[in-house]
Parts: C-alpha cells; sequence; structure tokens
C-alpha cells in the first residue's frame, strides 16, 4: 500500500491489494479527487482513519442498455408514485446518506471532511445529486460524480426513507444518464440491490479500459 504526499499523484490502480487498497494519506482536494475518479481510484474510510484509496477488482458496474425494471417498478412509474429533482438539495441528500443506518455497518465512510469535499466538487459541476419527493418532503435520493468527458457516473451512495424511493431514483438517473450519452455507472463494490438492477462485475483491467477509452 502506497502513502501519498503532497503530490497529486497516485500509483497505478493495478498495485492494489487483493481487497482493493492502494493506498493512504493526501488530501480530499477538489485536484486530487478528479484525477483519482479518472483513473479509476476512490475515497473510502472511517472518522479516525487516514484516507484510503480504493479501486477493487472485480468492478461493479452498470451498462445502461442493461437496466432492469421489475413489473412492481414499472407500476410505480406508471403511477408517477414520486416526483424526481437533479441537484436541488445536494448536501441534504449527502447528510442523509451519512445518517442512514446499514446492516453490519457502524458508524458511516460519510466523515465530515468528505462531505466539505463533495459540496466543492458539487459546487464545481463534479458531484451530482438526485432527490425523490413524495408529496413536499425528500423521501429518498443519491449521489456521485459525472465524469462526462468520460461518459461515465461514478454511483457513490443512496439512502431510502421510503419502500422503493431510492430506486426508483436510481431507475430514473440511469434513463436520464443514457439520454444524455452516459454509457456506465460504475458502482464500485457488489450489492444483490444493484445486481437486481441489472448491474454486473467485470475485471478491473476492463473497467479500466472503457474509462481511459472514453478521454
Amino acid at each position: 500500500m502506497y502513502k501519498l504526499t503532497k503530490d497529486i499523484i497516485f500509483p497505478h490502480p493495478k498495485f492494489a491489494d487483493e481487497k482493493g487498497l492502494l493506498a493512504f494519506g493526501g488530501d480530499l482536494s477538489l485536484e486530487r479527487i478528479k484525477i483519482a475518479y479518472e483513473n479509476g481510484i476512490f475515497p473510502w474510510y472511517e472518522e479516525g482513519q487516514p484516507i484510503l484509496w480504493w479501486s477493487p477488482d472485480p468492478r461493479m458496474v452498470l451498462f445502461p442498455e442493461n437496466l432492469k425494471i421489475s413489473k412492481s417498478m414499472k407500476k410505480l412509474f406508471k403511477e408517477k408514485a414520486f416526483k424526481v429533482t437533479y441537484n436541488k438539495h445536494f448536501e441534504y441528500v449527502m447528510r442523509k446518506c451519512a445518517n442512514i443506518n446499514r446492516d453490519k455497518q457502524e458508524g458511516t465512510w460519510i466523515t465530515g471532511d468528505m462531505i466539505e469535499s463533495y459540496i466543492n466538487l458539487h459546487e464545481a459541476g463534479m458531484a451530482k445529486s438526485i432527490e425523490v419527493w413524495k408529496d413536499d418532503e425528500i423521501v429518498g435520493g443519491l449521489y456521485g460524480i459525472l465524469l462526462k468527458e468520460k461518459k461515465v457516473f461514478c454511483g457513490e451512495s443512496m439512502f431510502t426513507e421510503v419502500d422503493n424511493a431510492s430506486k426508483y431514483g436510481f431507475i430514473t438517473l440511469v434513463k436520464n444518464m443514457e439520454k444524455n450519452g452516459i454509457t456506465l455507472i460504475d458502482c464500485q463494490v457488489y450489492t444483490k440491490h444493484l445486481e437486481s438492477l441489472g448491474a454486473e462485475e467485470i475485471s478491473r483491467h476492463n473497467f479500466l479500459t472503457i474509462l481511459n477509452s472514453k478521454a
């Protein structure tokens, strides 16, 4: 595992360990995070730890054309069960993602420093949020990093307070991204929930090849 310096340089992702951990240290500056994502690397750590940088193998991704929408979800879309907005309440969504209870996980990796950094990314037009509304309340949402030039959206986290709200938002996002030329959704690591929506694991080599081909 590599220790980063003040220089904004990362080792090649192929040097990550078997869990995908590549490096530690550095900072969460806009420039460093931008370079990290563009090279298939992302920060993921808990309060009290140094900043940890990851590039897992395999990589969980969703090709928008492979999106799976269940009959029950199609029914919700037909009923227009929720309203979806973009980039209206980025900080609110991120803080909700930080505070949601997750199975087999104590604490959160969305630290105060991460929130501050990603707000800066949002203000720079790189970090995006999706808000899902029921009546006049936000009941779900997600956020991530848009690599527009590479035609990739990197999903970071989602939350839901009403059944199917975050799934509704995710499906809406994928459809919207596909319409706007995005050809890959980076989901980072495997979950059954993402698999049920059509996501799949590919090798890190293939992921980086796709990422670099879109530059």
